[in-house]
């Protein structure tokens, strides 16, 4: 059983009902279209609030999908690539790719040109279906990429990129018949991205078996049922947004893909749609208390009495948050879910909807997982004691591909190494104090300073530069830069901001302190010292 078994059976036994549907607050448009729409119109009803995809048109698209790989040459052994926004055609791209017997490789929305580029050369794509915000991207990227023979545009704009074939015109014309391409569990099938402590990306092989498992646990940690209604705001190339909805899948349930996840589109949506079950992350759920504490939105004025289960992750989440969200939400469950994609994604820790006393803990093992906290040397420490995280189970990763020193690194004896440090308490729960590595996570999104300290760097004035994360209310941490100059310059804070507005928006430092940077003997930067001294600087 493949997760392209379970789409095809929900086509089969569902095919009329609605799969996903894809709110844009943003758009011009009132009327609800469905994306057979596009293949009766001549221009794209892109300014469409709300479109809406049935089960059977969500196979039969993954089935063009599938087709049109095969006709290009894509197939076992084959990679292509994913750089979209969120939106429907997500979905049957996605399973289409899979069901060719490709890999398929997801990429980040908010990645540069450069960090792209080198995700494609890692992983030799040998295709990249890509959206139209990013045409000029590939476009300046795609001929230095030997192995990238094949680009597909989506979108409303997807004849007009003179480089890339056009989605309505080279995939909608290929077959709706499952090509019957064989695939077994243990095939490769996705290869998702993250990086490794000076930020490059490293590439996560993962299996069939892999996906299939974590849409097995994500249905038992949430018991979705036909009844249930998903709400889903996270990026798509997060494979915590991707797994979550893999509940909705098993289940043949619907689903709803906000765009905005604003605290009035969300209130909106869940009352509009009749959402059961919303996946969100820390800086939304603050947004919205906020926006209820100010009295900017009344609960009086949605229905939300059906909305049963809002869980996170993602990051570490405030127990003040989850207590202010329980004077709201009262009778709502809530539920903490700790993941990595190394294990693809949530699940491999679970806090459990019964266990919500333990609201500060990530949880218990999974089903079919075992955790242990070790010790440097790999040995277990005794309960109460920090150590690195470390866990077993059915979707731990392949490799790491191309990179066998990483992969010897992460995985030994089976068990895979986190990076993320913690505890035991006595019930047997699992807290986590603090990662491994410097990595800042700020809104749910990885940021590495090494990045952004290579970028300050170039400023002719800077003798050296520490990028730290400080605390923040609504977004866990935010990036703040100590600048050391070099004797005899000048610089101010507002030329390091100037610079800094290259990087995007989410990299950029919200603070720059001017002061000395501290080494170690080893000329490491003595990060834990500098988050001593500054952690709480916007406080």
């Amino acid at each position: 059983m493949l997760i392209t078994d379970l789409l095809r059976q929900n086509a089969a036994s569902r095919g009329q009902d609605i799969a996903i549907v894809e709110i844009n607050p943003k758009a011009a448009g009132d009327r609800a279209v469905s994306w057979r729409d596009y293949e009766e119109s001549e221009s794209y009803p892109d300014s469409a609030r709300r479109r809406e995809m049935t089960w059977r048109y969500f196979d039969e698209q993954a089935n063009r999908v599938a087709n049109f790989c095969l006709s290009r040459g894509i197939g076992r052994g084959n990679k292509a690539a994913m750089l979209m926004m969120n939106a429907l055609e997500w979905f049957p791209i996605y399973f289409g790719i899979l069901r060719s017997g490709a890999m398929v490789v997801p990429m980040s929305f908010r990645n540069t040109a450069d960090e792209v580029k080198s995700c494609l050369e890692l992983t030799n794509a040998d295709a990249i279906f890509f959206g139209p915000e990013f045409t000029g991207m590939i476009e300046a990227i795609h001929g230095d990429i030997p192995s990238l023979a094949t680009c597909v545009l989506t979108g409303p704009d997807a004849e007009n990129a003179p480089f890339a074939l056009g989605y309505r015109r080279s995939v909608d014309v290929c077959p709706s018949e499952d090509p019957g391409i064989d695939i077994a569990p243990g095939d490769d099938a996705a290869i998702y991205f993250t990086s490794g402590t000076m930020g490059k990306p490293k590439a996560i092989l993962q299996t069939h078996e892999s996906i299939l498992s974590v849409c097995l646990t994500e249905q038992r940690n949430h018991g979705q049922t036909r009844d249930d209604v998903f709400l889903c705001m996270a990026p798509l190339f997060h494979t915590g947004a991707m797994m979550h909805w893999l509940g909705s899948l098993i289940s043949a349930s619907g689903a709803v893909l906000l765009r905005e996840p604003k605290p009035e589109s969300i209130l909106k949506t869940v009352s509009g749609e009749g959402v059961t079950i919303a996946f969100m992350l820390v800086p939304w759920a603050q947004d919205v208390l906020q926006a209820l504490e100010n009295d900017r939105l009344k609960l009086a004025d949605y229905e939300l009495g059906q909305w049963r289960l809002m869980h996170i992750g993602a990051q570490p989440v405030p127990v003040e948050l989850i207590s202010r969200w329980k004077r709201y939400f009262p009778g709502q469950q809530y539920d903490t879910n700790y993941g990595l994609s190394e294990a693809m994604g949530p699940g491999c820790v679970h806090l459990g909807v019964e266990n919500a006393h333990k609201i500060g803990a990530i949880g218990l093992p999974g089903q079919g997982w075992q955790a242990q906290i070790v010790d440097d040397d790999g040995h277990p420490v005794p309960q109460g004691k920090i150590g690195e995280l470390i866990v077993q189970g059915p979707s731990v990763m392949r490799c790491y591909y191309n990179d066998t020193e990483a992969t010897a690194a992460a995985l030994r004896d089976g068990w895979l190494f986190t990076g993320d440090m913690g505890y035991v308490d006595p019930d047997g729960f699992i807290f986590l104090v603090d990662r491994k590595k410097d990595i800042i996570i700020s809104g749910g999104e990885n940021i590495y300073p090494i990045q952004i300290e290579d970028h300050i760097r170039k400023l002719g004035q800077v003798l050296d530069v520490a990028v730290i994360g400080a605390n923040h209310r609504r977004l866990g941490e935010v990036p703040i830069a100590i600048v050391s100059v070099k004797p005899g310059e000048d610089c101010d804070d507002e030329e390091i901001m100037a610079h800094c507005e290259e990087l995007p928006r989410y990299k950029r430092p919200r603070r720059c302190i001017f002061g000395d940077v501290p080494r170690n003997p080893t000329g490491k930067i003595e990060k834990p010292r500098l988050r001593a001294m500054y952690a709480d600087v916007l406080d």
